[in-house]
């Protein structure tokens, strides 16, 4: 609760868990919609039954992108110098 206000969220899509931990938690990517506002990729830990979480952070599609965009490249270029060591290798 922020104040006297009740949070409201629905989570539209269930994109990825990225861990679980043993008290039953899990960080999860999803599609979620903060009090009736647009829907906003959210990383942060559910609790089992998904009435609790933790803080996060959400992002819009301009974001989001530019995130997936960054990990992307990052991963690519770490892809591509294993791939080179490996052939300087032989």
């Amino acid at each position: 609760m922020t104040g006297n206000r009740e949070i409201e969220f629905k989570i539209l899509e269930r994109i990825a868990v990225l861990e679980r931990h043993e008290n039953g938690w899990s960080r999860e990517l999803n599609v979620v919609s903060w009090n009736r506002g647009e829907p906003k990729l959210d990383i942060r830990e559910w609790s089992p039954d998904h009435e609790r979480m933790s803080r996060g952070i959400t992002l819009n599609e301009e974001n989001g992108r530019k995130l997936s965009d960054a990990l992307n490249r990052r991963y690519a270029s770490r892809d591509n110098r294993r791939l080179e060591r490996a052939f300087d290798e032989r």
